[in-house]
C-alpha cells in the first residue's frame, strides 16, 4: 500500500500547507495593533506618573500600570494558547486574601506587586515590542510577494522596491515573460515570508512559555524515587515509588537477567542430601 506523504511534512514548500503557519501569521498581524495600544498606555502611565510623582498621585498611576499589566499578560496567554499551540494556565501565586477580597486595598496591591507572575507578565509585554518590530519584516515580504504573484493578471505593472540613492527602485513589468518571472520571484518571496513568520512566532512562543506559564512542580519527587543499579559497567535506572528494595522478591530459584540462578536459602547451598551422592 502506497502512503502519500503529508504536504505539510515536505521540506521548504510544506510550510504553505501547514495550518500552524497561518495561525502564527495571524498572531503576528494581531501583535501590531496590540503594541500600539500597549505603547500608548505605557507612554501615558510613565509620563503622567513621573510628572505627578512628587504629589504621590503619579506613584499610584505607576503602581496601577504595573498591576494592569496582568490583564495584558492574560490576553497574551490566551493568544498564545489559541494561535501558538501552547497550553498555559494562569499563575496561582497570589496570596489568598488578595484573591477572595478579604484583604484591604493596600494589602491587595502589595500582593500583586510581590507576585512573580506580575513582573514576568510585565517583562513579556515589554519584550513584545521586539516581536512586533521583527514581525514587520515577514509581513512586508508577504505583501510585496503577493503583488508579484498576481503580475500576470496585472501587467503592465511597475512595482516599487524602495529607493536607491534617492531614486525609486522600480521594476517595469510590460511583457508576459516578465510577468512569469515576477510570479516566480513572488512565490519564492512567499516561502521566505512564511518561514520568517514561523521563526519569529516560534520565538514568541518560547517567550510565552518562559514568562506567562506556570511551572509544574508535581513531578519534583521523581528523581528522589529513582534507584540506580550498576552491573558490569552498565547502568540501569528503575522507578521505586515505595522507596523499598524489591531485589529479593524474585530470589526463589528463578534465573536472573544474566542467567545466574540463586538458591532459596543461601545458608544451605545443597538442601537435598540425596543429590550429594
Amino acid at each position: 500500500m502506497v502512503s502519500l506523504r503529508p504536504l505539510a511534512a515536505l521540506p521548504v514548500v510544506g510550510v504553505v500547507a501547514d495550518g500552524r503557519t497561518y495561525r502564527r501569521l495571524l498572531y503576528l498581524l494581531i501583535a501590531v495593533p496590540l503594541w500600539v495600544v500597549y505603547s500608548g498606555f505605557v507612554t501615558f502611565a510613565l509620563a503622567f506618573g513621573l510628572v505627578f510623582s512628587v504629589v504621590l498621585v503619579g506613584v499610584g498611576v505607576l503602581i496601577g500600570a504595573v498591576v494592569a499589566s496582568r490583564i495584558a499578560a492574560g490576553l497574551e496567554r490566551w493568544l498564545a494558547n489559541s494561535l501558538l499551540g501552547t497550553d498555559l494556565v494562569a499563575p496561582d501565586d497570589l496570596q489568598a486574601p488578595a484573591t477572595d477580597g478579604s484583604a484591604g486595598a493596600v494589602a491587595t496591591v502589595g500582593a500583586y506587586l510581590s507576585a512573580p507572575s506580575t513582573w514576568r507578565g510585565l517583562g513579556f509585554v515589554s519584550l513584545k515590542f521586539w516581536v512586533t518590530v521583527l514581525a514587520l519584516a515577514p509581513l512586508a515580504v508577504l505583501a510585496r510577494s503577493l503583488a508579484l504573484v498576481g503580475a500576470p493578471v496585472r501587467y503592465p505593472y511597475a512595482p516599487q522596491f524602495g529607493e536607491v540613492n534617492g531614486e525609486p527602485a522600480v521594476w517595469a513589468i510590460d511583457t508576459a515573460p516578465e510577468a512569469a518571472l515576477a510570479t516566480g520571484v513572488g512565490v519564492v518571496g512567499l516561502l521566505v515570508g512564511l518561514h520568517l513568520t514561523n521563526l519569529i512566532a516560534g520565538g514568541a512562543r518560547l517567550m510565552a512559555v518562559a514568562l506567562l506559564g506556570e511551572s509544574d512542580e508535581s513531578d519534583g519527587g521523581d528523581d528522589g524515587d529513582r534507584v540506580t543499579v550498576e552491573r558490569d559497567g552498565d547502568r540501569e535506572v528503575a522507578d521505586d515509588p515505595d522507596g523499598s528494595d524489591d531485589r529479593g522478591a524474585d530470589s526463589d530459584g528463578e534465573p536472573d537477567a544474566d542467567g545466574f540462578q540463586f538458591d532459596a536459602d543461601p545458608a544451605d547451598p545443597d538442601p537435598d542430601p540425596d543429590d550429594r551422592g
